[in-house]
């Protein structure tokens, strides 16, 4: 049975000025533009490193599909724990997230927006008359959307709801490696949630996520990105590189326990840039004479990036889960982000 699900009536716009602003003199943001670049030693020498062979010849298509990064006014984001039977990501901790449904999706962030519904109970929505939303049962109308039994655009109507896709900003994109079976191409969005919102509708009230009753995810709940790297790196859950790389990306900016105008901002201004866009379609590469495992990303220097340019992710295994993950990235994120032109139509 669903547990009670929570309604989220955004209300958070960027200042429309803000990329002039940032783009003459960074005015606002606590961070500078070298906190996000890593310096770090030199990888090994090329002799040492060779691209796995074993590719699948006729890779299949990666399926669109969005992953909603969504931080809470405790810089914390929300995670939830796949069913371990699940044919994707079975027991590792993810962004909500899933495929793209052209039967009732209008665009990927709506996607992002109509999953994280289906499986924490968290809507992102608006409406102009938000006194009636105090008698929606929405854990009857979660159940249902998640279960086929009515479409996310119909519950919104009836409703007199709208998903909130405007305070959606894009955050990479993700293809799944040719060697897997199952393939992705996924478009990861970062939203910031609010505690309360104008009108004093639920001011003041705590937005907590609950699992979708196990049909897909077992265990829903907001991290801090230092915590959750350090829970990875001590066995307590399970991550992929996707998921390591973008709260590995936030956890310099999403320091301290309270969300603060400047932290928001930053994460704006990289969405704005050539980050936001970027898309990542990882290589794997067997390094240190075969010992280790890398996936390197675009604009390393193993991908025809300039000498020196670093940006892979160096893995460890145990059977099919990632027991390790250290990221190896040392250009400017605001600046030096490589770009792919072609992006696929819906």
């Amino acid at each position: 049975m669903l547990r009670t699900c929570t309604l989220l009536l955004t209300n958070y716009r960027s200042p429309s000025h803000l990329h002039q602003l940032l783009d003459r003199t960074h005015t606002g943001i606590s961070f500078s533009r070298r906190s996000f670049s890593v310096t770090i030693p030199s990888f090994p020498s090329d002799s040492s490193i060779k691209m796995t062979d074993g590719e699948s010849p006729k890779p299949t298509e990666p399926r669109l599909s969005a992953s909603l990064i969504l931080i809470n006014s405790h810089n914390e984001i929300l995670l939830v724990q796949r069913n371990s039977q699940a044919r994707s990501f079975a027991g590792q901790h993810v962004f909500p997230g899933g495929n793209f449904d052209a039967k009732q999706d209008t665009s990927l962030e709506w996607t992002a927006i109509r999953e994280t519904f289906e499986e924490a109970g968290l809507l992102l929505a608006l409406s102009d008359t938000p006194s009636q939303l105090l008698d929606v049962d929405f854990t009857q109308a979660r159940e249902a959307v998640h279960g086929g039994q009515t479409t996310f655009s119909t519950f919104l109507i009836n409703n007199n709801l709208r998903a909130d896709i405007d305070t959606l900003m894009p955050f990479t994109t993700w293809v799944t490696p040719p060697s897997s079976a199952r393939r992705f191409r996924t478009k990861f969005f970062v939203a910031f949630l609010r505690d309360s919102v104008s009108g004093g509708l639920y001011s003041g009230r705590e937005h907590l996520p609950t699992p979708d009753g196990g049909q897909e995810v077992i265990r829903t709940r907001f991290l801090h990105p230092e915590s959750a790297i350090e829970e990875f790196r001590t066995g307590k859950i399970g991550l992929f590189p996707p998921q390591y790389y973008i709260l590995e990306t936030l956890r310099p900016m999403l320091t301290g326990s309270s969300s603060t105008e400047s932290q928001r901002n930053a994460i704006q201004t990289l969405s704005r840039t050539a980050f936001g866009r970027m898309v990542i379609n990882p290589k794997l590469f067997h390094v240190n004479d075969g010992v280790d495992e890398a996936f390197v990303y675009e604009g390393d220097e193993l991908r025809g990036g300039p000498k020196g340019r670093l940006h892979r992710m160096v893995v460890g295994r145990k059977g099919a889960a990632f027991s390790q993950m250290n990221l190896w990235r040392n250009f400017d994120l605001f600046t030096q982000c490589p770009v792919e032109v072609h992006i696929p139509k819906l």
